[in-house]
């Protein structure tokens, strides 16, 4: 089974929600036992990122996590949304 670009991934589940999708940037760094990953998009965009009670934002984690790789030895996906606001 091929391997799942993440941010690619990320990327296309990303885009379709926000209003300036050309500010959407996506780092990716490696922590111990994760591949973490930080969405930065417009601050006027980050609330549909998020959604009601945080709804969207664990739908995107759930697809993303969904997506990895089942090895034992694999690592975890981090998903995080930069908020602006802290």
């Amino acid at each position: 089974m091929a391997e799942t670009n993440v941010e690619s991934l990320i990327r296309s589940l990303v885009i379709p929600l926000l209003k300036q999708p050309q500010a959407l940037s996506i780092t990716q760094s490696d922590e111990g036992r994760y591949h973490r990953y930080i969405i930065d998009a417009d601050p006027n965009d980050v609330g549909r990122l998020i959604g009601r009670q945080g709804h969207v934002a664990a739908a995107l984690r759930t697809v993303v996590e969904g997506a990895q790789s089942q090895r034992a030895n694999s690592k975890r996906v981090r998903l995080l949304i930069n908020d602006h606001r802290h």
